[in-house]
Protein backbone atom coordinates (compact mmCIF):
# COMPACT_ATOMS: atom_id res chain seq x y z
CA UNK A 1 0.00 0.00 0.00
CA UNK A 2 1.55 3.32 -1.01
CA UNK A 3 0.97 6.83 0.25
CA UNK A 4 -0.64 7.70 -3.09
CA UNK A 5 -3.76 5.83 -2.05
CA UNK A 6 -4.18 8.18 0.88
CA UNK A 7 -3.53 11.43 -0.93
CA UNK A 8 -5.25 10.83 -4.28
CA UNK A 9 -8.74 11.70 -2.94
CA UNK A 10 -7.48 15.21 -2.20
CA UNK A 11 -6.25 15.53 -5.78
CA UNK A 12 -9.73 14.56 -6.97
CA UNK A 13 -11.37 17.25 -4.90
CA UNK A 14 -12.63 14.82 -2.27
CA UNK A 15 -12.35 14.95 1.52
CA UNK A 16 -11.03 11.97 3.43
CA UNK A 17 -13.04 10.48 6.26
CA UNK A 18 -12.22 7.57 8.56
CA UNK A 19 -13.86 5.04 6.24
CA UNK A 20 -11.44 6.01 3.45
CA UNK A 21 -8.56 4.48 5.41
CA UNK A 22 -8.27 0.71 4.95
CA UNK A 23 -8.24 -1.34 8.15
CA UNK A 24 -4.88 -2.64 9.33
CA UNK A 25 -6.05 -6.22 9.84
CA UNK A 26 -4.49 -9.54 9.05
CA UNK A 27 -1.01 -8.05 8.86
CA UNK A 28 0.68 -10.30 11.41
CA UNK A 29 0.70 -14.09 11.15
CA UNK A 30 -2.77 -14.07 9.61
CA UNK A 31 -4.34 -12.81 12.83
CA UNK A 32 -7.45 -10.95 11.68
CA UNK A 33 -8.11 -9.59 15.19
CA UNK A 34 -4.84 -7.62 15.40
CA UNK A 35 -5.20 -4.09 14.07
CA UNK A 36 -2.02 -2.23 14.93
CA UNK A 37 1.03 -2.27 17.17
CA UNK A 38 2.07 1.15 18.40
CA UNK A 39 5.64 1.33 19.72
CA UNK A 40 6.35 5.06 19.35
CA UNK A 41 5.30 6.23 22.81
CA UNK A 42 8.29 8.54 23.22
CA UNK A 43 6.90 10.54 20.29
CA UNK A 44 3.37 10.61 21.69
CA UNK A 45 0.94 8.37 23.54
CA UNK A 46 -2.65 7.27 23.15
CA UNK A 47 -4.83 9.36 25.45
CA UNK A 48 -6.11 7.49 28.48
CA UNK A 49 -9.93 7.12 28.26
CA UNK A 50 -10.33 8.65 31.72
CA UNK A 51 -8.28 11.67 30.68
CA UNK A 52 -10.36 12.01 27.50
CA UNK A 53 -13.58 11.91 29.51
CA UNK A 54 -12.21 14.54 31.90
CA UNK A 55 -11.32 16.90 29.04
CA UNK A 56 -14.65 16.40 27.28
CA UNK A 57 -16.63 17.10 30.43
CA UNK A 58 -14.78 20.36 30.97
CA UNK A 59 -15.17 21.43 27.34
CA UNK A 60 -18.91 20.82 27.39
CA UNK A 61 -19.87 21.80 30.93
CA UNK A 62 -17.21 23.73 32.85
CA UNK A 63 -15.98 25.81 29.94
CA UNK A 64 -15.54 29.16 31.67
CA UNK A 65 -12.43 31.30 31.38
CA UNK A 66 -10.52 30.98 34.68
CA UNK A 67 -9.69 34.70 34.55
CA UNK A 68 -13.38 35.70 34.43
CA UNK A 69 -14.87 37.14 37.61
CA UNK A 70 -18.23 35.39 37.43
CA UNK A 71 -19.24 31.99 38.81
CA UNK A 72 -18.45 30.10 35.62
CA UNK A 73 -14.93 31.51 35.57
CA UNK A 74 -14.45 30.76 39.26
CA UNK A 75 -15.45 27.13 38.71
CA UNK A 76 -12.85 26.82 35.96
CA UNK A 77 -10.22 28.41 38.21
CA UNK A 78 -10.98 25.88 40.93
CA UNK A 79 -10.48 23.02 38.49
CA UNK A 80 -7.20 24.56 37.33
CA UNK A 81 -6.02 24.92 40.94
CA UNK A 82 -6.88 21.29 41.62
CA UNK A 83 -4.93 20.16 38.55
CA UNK A 84 -1.93 22.19 39.72
CA UNK A 85 -2.04 20.45 43.11
CA UNK A 86 -2.36 17.01 41.49
CA UNK A 87 0.72 17.60 39.35
CA UNK A 88 2.62 19.00 42.31
CA UNK A 89 1.83 15.85 44.29
CA UNK A 90 3.51 13.69 41.63
CA UNK A 91 6.70 15.76 42.07
CA UNK A 92 6.44 16.26 45.82
CA UNK A 93 6.30 20.06 45.51
CA UNK A 94 3.68 22.76 46.09
CA UNK A 95 0.97 23.81 43.66
CA UNK A 96 2.32 27.34 43.58
CA UNK A 97 5.52 26.05 41.99
CA UNK A 98 3.72 24.60 38.94
CA UNK A 99 3.22 26.68 35.78
CA UNK A 100 1.15 25.48 32.82
CA UNK A 101 2.65 25.74 29.34
CA UNK A 102 1.60 24.67 25.85
CA UNK A 103 4.25 21.93 25.49
CA UNK A 104 7.50 20.53 26.80
CA UNK A 105 9.41 22.56 24.22
CA UNK A 106 7.80 25.76 25.47
CA UNK A 107 8.68 24.81 29.03
CA UNK A 108 12.32 24.29 28.07
CA UNK A 109 12.39 27.64 26.29
CA UNK A 110 10.84 29.44 29.25
CA UNK A 111 13.26 27.86 31.72
CA UNK A 112 16.36 28.65 29.67
CA UNK A 113 15.42 31.97 28.09
CA UNK A 114 13.68 33.13 31.26
CA UNK A 115 16.92 32.60 33.17
CA UNK A 116 18.94 34.33 30.47
CA UNK A 117 16.69 37.39 30.53
CA UNK A 118 17.15 37.77 34.28
CA UNK A 119 20.92 37.72 33.75
CA UNK A 120 20.91 39.81 30.57
CA UNK A 121 23.18 42.56 31.93
CA UNK A 122 25.82 40.17 33.23
CA UNK A 123 25.74 37.36 30.72
CA UNK A 124 27.89 34.40 31.55
CA UNK A 125 27.95 30.74 30.67
CA UNK A 126 25.48 27.90 30.46
CA UNK A 127 26.38 24.21 30.53
CA UNK A 128 24.42 21.65 28.52
CA UNK A 129 24.65 17.96 27.72
CA UNK A 130 25.29 17.75 23.96
CA UNK A 131 22.70 14.97 23.48
CA UNK A 132 19.68 16.96 24.67
CA UNK A 133 16.38 17.52 22.87
CA UNK A 134 16.40 20.08 20.05
CA UNK A 135 14.23 22.48 22.07
CA UNK A 136 17.14 22.76 24.52
CA UNK A 137 20.01 22.77 22.02
CA UNK A 138 18.41 25.22 19.60
CA UNK A 139 17.58 27.60 22.46
CA UNK A 140 21.20 27.41 23.59
CA UNK A 141 22.34 28.12 20.03
CA UNK A 142 20.15 31.23 19.90
CA UNK A 143 21.57 32.48 23.22
CA UNK A 144 25.09 31.86 21.95
CA UNK A 145 24.34 34.23 19.09
CA UNK A 146 23.29 36.79 21.69
CA UNK A 147 26.61 36.69 23.49
CA UNK A 148 26.26 33.82 25.96
CA UNK A 149 29.03 31.24 26.34
CA UNK A 150 27.52 27.79 25.84
CA UNK A 151 29.57 24.85 27.10
CA UNK A 152 28.41 21.68 25.38
CA UNK A 153 29.54 18.49 27.06
CA UNK A 154 29.58 15.22 25.10
CA UNK A 155 27.80 12.25 26.69
CA UNK A 156 29.58 9.08 27.71
CA UNK A 157 30.00 6.37 25.07
CA UNK A 158 26.82 4.60 26.24
CA UNK A 159 24.78 7.82 25.96
CA UNK A 160 24.59 8.74 29.63
CA UNK A 161 25.25 12.39 30.50
CA UNK A 162 28.82 12.80 31.75
CA UNK A 163 28.18 13.95 35.31
CA UNK A 164 31.82 14.71 36.11
CA UNK A 165 32.46 16.66 32.92
CA UNK A 166 29.23 18.65 33.24
CA UNK A 167 30.05 19.62 36.81
CA UNK A 168 33.66 20.43 35.91
CA UNK A 169 32.41 22.91 33.29
CA UNK A 170 30.66 24.96 35.99
CA UNK A 171 32.43 28.05 37.33
CA UNK A 172 31.57 31.43 38.78
CA UNK A 173 30.15 32.66 35.47
CA UNK A 174 27.68 29.77 35.09
CA UNK A 175 24.02 30.75 35.34
CA UNK A 176 22.34 27.48 34.32
CA UNK A 177 23.10 23.78 33.83
CA UNK A 178 20.59 21.77 31.83
CA UNK A 179 20.23 18.01 31.40
CA UNK A 180 17.49 15.56 30.47
CA UNK A 181 16.33 13.07 33.09
CA UNK A 182 15.79 10.45 30.35
CA UNK A 183 17.07 10.80 26.81
CA UNK A 184 14.22 10.59 24.30
CA UNK A 185 16.20 8.53 21.78
CA UNK A 186 18.23 6.10 23.88
CA UNK A 187 16.60 6.10 27.32
CA UNK A 188 19.94 7.06 28.94
CA UNK A 189 19.33 8.40 32.44
CA UNK A 190 21.09 11.30 34.16
CA UNK A 191 22.49 11.15 37.69
CA UNK A 192 20.56 14.23 38.68
CA UNK A 193 21.17 14.38 42.43
CA UNK A 194 24.91 13.82 42.04
CA UNK A 195 25.11 16.42 39.27
CA UNK A 196 23.22 18.98 41.34
CA UNK A 197 25.46 18.43 44.35
CA UNK A 198 28.66 18.81 42.33
CA UNK A 199 27.41 21.88 40.46
CA UNK A 200 26.27 23.64 43.63
CA UNK A 201 29.68 23.05 45.21
CA UNK A 202 31.29 24.93 42.32
CA UNK A 203 28.65 27.65 42.08
CA UNK A 204 25.73 27.73 44.55
CA UNK A 205 23.98 30.33 42.40
CA UNK A 206 23.91 28.23 39.22
CA UNK A 207 20.45 26.84 38.51
CA UNK A 208 19.83 23.23 37.49
CA UNK A 209 17.18 22.73 34.82
CA UNK A 210 15.99 19.20 34.10
CA UNK A 211 14.04 18.26 30.98
CA UNK A 212 11.76 15.69 32.58
CA UNK A 213 9.47 15.16 29.59
CA UNK A 214 10.50 11.52 29.04
CA UNK A 215 10.56 10.70 32.77
CA UNK A 216 7.68 12.52 34.45
CA UNK A 217 5.21 10.18 36.23
CA UNK A 218 7.16 7.12 35.05
CA UNK A 219 10.04 7.37 37.50
CA UNK A 220 10.59 9.23 40.78
CA UNK A 221 11.47 12.87 40.17
CA UNK A 222 11.72 14.76 43.46
CA UNK A 223 13.04 18.30 42.87
CA UNK A 224 13.45 19.09 46.56
CA UNK A 225 15.52 16.00 47.31
CA UNK A 226 17.39 15.99 44.00
CA UNK A 227 18.36 19.67 43.93
CA UNK A 228 16.34 20.59 40.83
CA UNK A 229 15.48 24.26 40.37
CA UNK A 230 13.47 23.99 37.12
CA UNK A 231 11.79 20.91 35.64
CA UNK A 232 9.84 20.54 32.41
CA UNK A 233 7.08 18.02 31.65
CA UNK A 234 4.53 17.40 28.90
CA UNK A 235 1.03 15.95 28.68
CA UNK A 236 1.10 13.94 25.48
CA UNK A 237 3.98 11.74 26.70
CA UNK A 238 1.87 10.45 29.62
CA UNK A 239 -1.46 9.62 27.94
CA UNK A 240 -2.89 13.12 28.04
CA UNK A 241 -3.80 15.38 25.09
CA UNK A 242 -1.24 17.23 22.99
CA UNK A 243 -0.78 20.96 23.38
CA UNK A 244 -0.27 21.11 27.15
CA UNK A 245 2.75 20.88 29.42
CA UNK A 246 4.17 22.31 32.57
CA UNK A 247 7.20 23.78 34.29
CA UNK A 248 8.17 23.39 37.93
CA UNK A 249 9.85 26.56 39.21
CA UNK A 250 11.38 26.26 42.66
CA UNK A 251 10.13 28.92 45.05
CA UNK A 252 12.63 31.77 45.04
CA UNK A 253 13.84 31.18 41.47
CA UNK A 254 13.29 34.23 39.29
CA UNK A 255 12.40 34.01 35.61
CA UNK A 256 11.36 36.68 33.15
CA UNK A 257 8.68 36.03 30.51
CA UNK A 258 9.44 35.26 26.90
CA UNK A 259 5.93 36.35 25.84
CA UNK A 260 3.68 39.13 27.13
CA UNK A 261 -0.06 39.33 27.52
CA UNK A 262 -2.76 39.11 30.16
CA UNK A 263 -0.61 38.09 33.11
CA UNK A 264 -1.71 34.45 33.43
CA UNK A 265 0.57 31.94 35.16
CA UNK A 266 2.22 34.58 37.33
CA UNK A 267 2.88 36.67 34.26
CA UNK A 268 5.28 34.08 32.86
CA UNK A 269 2.98 32.38 30.35
CA UNK A 270 0.29 34.70 28.97
CA UNK A 271 -2.82 33.42 27.27
CA UNK A 272 -5.98 31.75 28.52
CA UNK A 273 -5.09 28.44 30.10
CA UNK A 274 -6.20 25.27 28.33
CA UNK A 275 -8.25 24.09 31.30
CA UNK A 276 -9.57 20.82 29.79
CA UNK A 277 -6.10 19.68 28.76
CA UNK A 278 -4.46 20.87 31.99
CA UNK A 279 -6.92 18.84 34.03
CA UNK A 280 -6.62 15.83 31.72
CA UNK A 281 -2.83 15.98 32.08
CA UNK A 282 -3.08 16.10 35.85
CA UNK A 283 -5.41 13.09 35.91
CA UNK A 284 -3.23 11.12 33.48
CA UNK A 285 -0.15 11.88 35.59
CA UNK A 286 -1.87 10.65 38.72
CA UNK A 287 -3.06 7.47 37.04
CA UNK A 288 0.40 6.67 35.68
CA UNK A 289 2.17 7.60 38.91
CA UNK A 290 -0.20 5.50 41.02
CA UNK A 291 0.88 2.43 39.04
CA UNK A 292 4.50 3.51 38.58
CA UNK A 293 6.28 0.65 40.34
CA UNK A 294 4.23 -2.05 38.61
CA UNK A 295 4.67 -0.34 35.23
CA UNK A 296 8.43 -0.09 35.72
CA UNK A 297 8.70 -3.81 36.52
CA UNK A 298 6.58 -4.59 33.46
CA UNK A 299 8.80 -2.48 31.21
CA UNK A 300 11.95 -4.12 32.57
CA UNK A 301 10.56 -7.58 31.77
CA UNK A 302 9.31 -6.50 28.34
CA UNK A 303 12.65 -4.94 27.43
CA UNK A 304 14.55 -8.08 28.44
CA UNK A 305 12.32 -10.34 26.37
CA UNK A 306 12.47 -7.98 23.37
CA UNK A 307 16.27 -7.70 23.52
CA UNK A 308 16.61 -11.48 23.65
CA UNK A 309 14.64 -11.73 20.41
CA UNK A 310 16.19 -8.93 18.37
CA UNK A 311 19.74 -9.84 19.37
CA UNK A 312 19.21 -13.06 17.40
CA UNK A 313 18.82 -11.01 14.21
CA UNK A 314 22.01 -10.69 12.12
CA UNK A 315 23.36 -7.15 12.05
CA UNK A 316 21.52 -5.90 15.14
CA UNK A 317 23.45 -3.65 17.52
CA UNK A 318 21.94 -2.25 20.74
CA UNK A 319 22.49 1.49 21.19
CA UNK A 320 20.65 2.01 24.49
CA UNK A 321 22.47 1.51 27.79
CA UNK A 322 21.15 -1.36 29.90
CA UNK A 323 21.09 1.07 32.83
CA UNK A 324 18.66 3.31 30.95
CA UNK A 325 14.91 3.71 31.25
CA UNK A 326 13.44 0.31 30.31
CA UNK A 327 10.66 1.74 28.15
CA UNK A 328 13.04 3.01 25.43
CA UNK A 329 15.14 0.64 23.31
CA UNK A 330 17.35 2.06 20.55
CA UNK A 331 19.02 -0.41 18.22
CA UNK A 332 20.40 -0.62 14.69
CA UNK A 333 19.85 -3.18 11.97
CA UNK A 334 23.14 -2.37 10.29
CA UNK A 335 22.85 -2.29 6.53
CA UNK A 336 19.13 -1.47 6.40
CA UNK A 337 18.27 2.23 6.46
CA UNK A 338 15.92 3.32 9.21
CA UNK A 339 13.35 4.82 6.85
CA UNK A 340 13.22 1.64 4.75
CA UNK A 341 12.61 -0.56 7.79
CA UNK A 342 10.05 1.84 9.26
CA UNK A 343 7.94 1.71 6.09
CA UNK A 344 8.33 -2.08 5.86
CA UNK A 345 6.97 -2.41 9.40
CA UNK A 346 4.28 0.19 8.80
CA UNK A 347 2.84 -2.01 6.06
CA UNK A 348 2.38 -4.65 8.75
CA UNK A 349 0.63 -2.25 11.08
CA UNK A 350 3.67 -1.76 13.32
CA UNK A 351 4.63 1.80 14.26
CA UNK A 352 8.03 2.75 15.64
CA UNK A 353 10.57 5.45 14.80
CA UNK A 354 14.20 6.23 14.13
CA UNK A 355 14.48 8.78 16.93
CA UNK A 356 12.93 12.01 18.11
CA UNK A 357 9.77 12.96 16.22
CA UNK A 358 10.92 16.59 16.35
CA UNK A 359 13.92 15.76 14.16
CA UNK A 360 11.66 14.65 11.27
CA UNK A 361 14.04 11.96 10.07
CA UNK A 362 17.23 14.03 10.30
CA UNK A 363 20.45 12.29 11.30
CA UNK A 364 20.46 11.67 15.05
CA UNK A 365 22.64 14.18 16.87
CA UNK A 366 22.29 12.00 19.96
CA UNK A 367 23.87 8.92 18.39
CA UNK A 368 26.47 11.12 16.69
CA UNK A 369 27.40 12.65 20.05
CA UNK A 370 27.88 9.10 21.37
CA UNK A 371 30.48 8.55 18.66
CA UNK A 372 28.58 5.91 16.66
CA UNK A 373 29.53 5.47 13.00
CA UNK A 374 27.29 6.62 10.15
CA UNK A 375 26.12 3.12 9.13
CA UNK A 376 24.88 2.45 12.65
CA UNK A 377 23.23 5.85 12.91
CA UNK A 378 21.56 5.55 9.50
CA UNK A 379 20.00 2.21 10.48
CA UNK A 380 18.91 3.13 14.01
CA UNK A 381 15.40 2.34 15.24
CA UNK A 382 13.63 3.23 18.46
CA UNK A 383 11.01 1.12 20.19
CA UNK A 384 9.33 3.05 23.00
CA UNK A 385 6.73 1.49 25.28
CA UNK A 386 3.77 2.94 27.13
CA UNK A 387 1.28 1.85 29.74
CA UNK A 388 -0.72 -0.11 27.15
CA UNK A 389 2.22 -1.99 25.56
CA UNK A 390 2.06 -5.80 25.78
CA UNK A 391 4.52 -8.65 25.44
CA UNK A 392 2.57 -10.07 22.52
CA UNK A 393 2.99 -6.81 20.62
CA UNK A 394 6.74 -6.72 21.20
CA UNK A 395 7.13 -10.36 20.21
CA UNK A 396 5.25 -9.75 16.97
CA UNK A 397 7.35 -6.65 16.30
CA UNK A 398 10.58 -8.59 16.88
CA UNK A 399 9.47 -11.25 14.36
CA UNK A 400 8.60 -8.57 11.81
CA UNK A 401 11.94 -6.82 12.32
CA UNK A 402 13.70 -10.13 11.70
CA UNK A 403 11.65 -10.63 8.55
CA UNK A 404 12.45 -7.11 7.43
CA UNK A 405 16.16 -7.56 8.05
CA UNK A 406 16.22 -10.69 5.87
CA UNK A 407 13.94 -9.31 3.15
CA UNK A 408 15.48 -5.88 2.84
CA UNK A 409 19.02 -7.23 2.97
CA UNK A 410 18.28 -9.38 -0.09
CA UNK A 411 17.03 -6.31 -1.97
CA UNK A 412 20.28 -4.37 -1.51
Amino acid sequence: MGWCRFFCPFLEGKTLCRSDFPPLKGRLDGDDTMTEIYLDNSATTRVDPQASACALQLMEEEYGNPSSLHRKGFAAQLRLDKAREQLAAVLGVTGGEILFTGSGSEGNNLAIQGTALVQKRKKGSMVVNAAEHSSVLETMKALEGDGWEIRRIAPLADGRPDTEALAAAVDGTTRLVTVGAVNSETGAMAEIAALSEECKLRNPQALLHVDGVQAFARMPLRPKAMGIDLLTFSGHKINAPKGVGGLYVRKGVRLLPVLYGGGQEKGLRPGTENVPSCCAMALAAQLLWKDQEAQWKKWVALRQAFLEEIEKIPGVCINSPLSGAPYIVNFSVVGVRSETMIHFLEEKGIYLSSGSACSRGAKSHVLAAMGLDDRRIDSALRVSMGKFTTGEELAAAARAIGEGAATLARRR
